[in-house]
């Protein structure tokens, strides 16, 4: 007996430095990366500031670019066209009250190119960098966002968080729902079933995870839930890692009707009295349809007791045009975006 408990302490204490040397190694890159964002904005400001004074045209960056790689060769990154982004990355930020130059360092100079090429304004570039801080996207998954317009989609959801969650969780939840999903990773065609949706989601289950956010685990399809001998069943079940919460996702090909709501409701009350575990938090609910009138939404989750949010989704990433004047103001965005950075700095 005490040779196998000495064994299990030799294992956990092997895995206690593996995971110490892990974090050692995170770290480093870490501090790495922001060297390398803070030489690269030096660099661009050296360009900027010499040019200005001096007159300088374009010709300085190539004569530079050929100095610097016959003094480091062998190192990557002092290309002449790696020397004009970081001009522009000098430019695009320096006296941006928005975005700060600390904010940039904290994700890499392959995801700062992208956010910088990719997106039209501020807040967008905000949203990505601080969704990439967030949840840890490859720079794949970062321009996969982009296309498919998660930016725009997160702005526009629906949902009751602010009457129905903790001050502290509202905007961690309402920056993990978009307005709409997009499922072209699906292959359905116009003309699908319910089942047929639900089936082609469960052999596309990662791709649909990415489509749903960072931190979403599935648990199970067709999750039952018996009370007084009827079992109810909910389309998909998830977990939120960072809020702490089952999710239940009901799955309609039709419009959305007010009754979802109350059904969904229902629904959570049983996963939190059923289910749900006493560290986690109350249970979250999405509702996803084919399309939905926002009015009628608006009015449907009013009165409802628990967090629910709708959405639509589409086989396609286009973003309707008709859907602009319901985008938030400015202030309103920076405002949920500053929410979630409280909560992460402490």
């Amino acid at each position: 007996m005490e040779n196998v408990t000495q064994q299990d302490s030799y294992r956990q204490f092997v895995a206690d430095i593996k995971q110490r040397i892990r974090q050692a190694q995170y770290q480093a890159l870490k501090a790495v990366n922001k060297e390398q964002i803070q030489l690269y904005w030096e660099l661009g400001q050296l360009i900027v500031e010499r040019q200005n004074q001096h007159g300088w045209g374009k010709a300085v960056v190539e004569q530079l670019a050929s100095e610097l790689q016959a003094e480091f060769a062998g190192i990557s990154g002092f290309s002449a066209r790696n020397l004009w982004r970081m001009r522009a990355f000098y430019t695009q930020y320096v006296g941006n009250t928005l975005i700060l130059p600390p904010m940039v360092a904290e994700i890499s100079w392959s995801h700062n190119l992208v956010v910088m090429e990719k997106c039209k304004d501020d807040h967008e570039r905000l949203f990505y960098i601080r969704q990439t801080q967030r949840n840890g996207w490859s720079r794949n998954v970062l321009i996969h966002q982009i296309e498919v317009r998660a930016y725009q989609k997160t702005l526009l959801n629906q949902q009751n968080f602010e009457q129905t969650m903790p001050e502290a969780s509202q905007a961690t939840a309402a920056l993990t729902l978009k307005d709409e999903y997009t499922f072209d990773f699906l292959n359905l065609s116009d003309a699908h079933s319910e089942y047929e949706l639900e089936q082609a989601i469960l052999a596309n289950i990662r791709r649909f995870l990415i489509e749903m956010g960072a931190d979403f685990s599935f648990i199970g399809n067709q999750y039952v839930i018996e009370l007084d001998g009827v079992d109810y069943r909910i389309d998909l079940l998830l977990y939120h890692r960072e809020l702490r919460s089952l999710v239940a996702i009901e799955l309609k090909i039709d419009g959305f009707r007010p009754e979802y709501a109350g059904k969904m409701n229902f629904y959570l009350s049983l996963l939190n009295k059923r289910v749900r575990k006493a560290h986690e938090n109350p249970s979250i609910g999405i509702i996803i349809c084919k399309d939905k009138s926002r009015t009628t939404v608006e009015f449907a989750l009013q009165d409802i007791s628990k967090p629910i949010g709708v959405a639509t989704y589409s086989l396609t990433n286009q973003l309707p045009d008709n859907l602009r004047p319901f985008f938030p103001s400015s202030e309103e965005f920076v405002r949920r975006i500053e929410a979630v950075s409280t909560w992460l700095n402490q």
